[in-house]
């Protein structure tokens, strides 16, 4: 991969995290099905960029960040990946019986400064970021953004060794099996930041599938003290779920945290 193309994909989705949700391009990965049985079953994933949930029409999801954890907490590869006009797809081989987490996983930075009386600005990873700033600069801002994007699927029986946090960025610490979902029961989760709870933070909960609807269900829902928050579900479907804070970080620096989910809820 080109250095011009890693520094695109980068701010584009640097630009999709910092956006505003009025904008309402919404990052997603869908999977073909969440619970499969048999011997050797795989899955494909579209992941996109869109305005309709689940409907690719905008444009697709960069695959850089990607990575799937299998039952036993260890990586497993990524199959097949391409990436088209409007969405991308991949396969991810379900090999061993259990649970699966599925997540694009973005860092990067975005700067400005003043140099020379004119105000300047940057974008890359973290760790180019203090070098890529001049010295005699003045009046620097550096935010640093991340993003996870994930889905769970299971083969057989659900297992929880692939859901375990990695204390890094904003995370959801699932209570309820995500793939024990149902919309007779409440689900339950928690949000982490960096590992910690994340208490206050709005969860916004919207059902996909709307593209022949005026409109769908969306649910607001705010984080107790400990970071839990519970979903009481509709109705079955596709569910998209967000977060977002903002905060400072270590040494001063401005931080934008961000978190999406795919669910599926079964019928009763």
């Amino acid at each position: 991969m080109s250095k011009a193309f890693r520094t695109l994909a980068v701010a584009t989705l640097l630009t999709l995290a910092a956006a505003p949700a009025a904008q309402a391009h919404r990052m997603w990965l869908a999977p073909s099905a969440t619970v499969l049985s048999g011997s050797d079953p795989w899955v494909t994933v579209d992941a996109a960029v869109s305005n309709t949930l689940f409907y690719a029409d905008h444009v697709p999801m960069r695959l850089e960040g990607l990575k799937a954890i299998g039952p036993d907490g260890a990586p497993v590869e990524i199959k097949n990946g391409s990436v088209g006009k409007y969405r991308a797809t991949f396969d991810v081989q379900l090999a061993k019986p259990g649970t699966y987490k599925i997540a694009n996983v973005t860092e990067g930075a975005i700067a400005s400064y003043k140099l020379g009386g004119e105000t300047k600005r940057w974008r890359g990873p973290v760790a180019e970021a203090a070098a890529a700033i001049p010295k005699e600069a003045t009046e620097v801002q550096v935010t640093h953004n991340s993003r996870r994007v994930e889905t769970f699927v299971t083969s057989g029986a659900p297992t929880t060794d692939a859901l375990k946090p990695t204390g890094r960025g904003l995370e959801l610490e699932p209570i309820t099996h995500p793939n024990d979902l149902v919309a007779s029961e409440k689900g339950r989760f928690r949000l982490l930041n960096d590992g910690k709870p994340a208490a206050g933070v709005e969860v916004e909960v919207v059902l996909g599938a709307t593209r022949y609807r005026e409109k769908g269900v969306e649910l607001k829902v705010t984080t107790a003290a400990d970071g839990t928050f519970e979903i009481a579900w509709p109705e079955p479907g596709l569910y998209w779920l967000e977060a977002t804070v903002q905060g400072q970080g270590e040494g001063g620096q401005r931080r934008s945290a961000g978190y999406v989910a795919t669910l599926e809820v079964m019928p009763d």
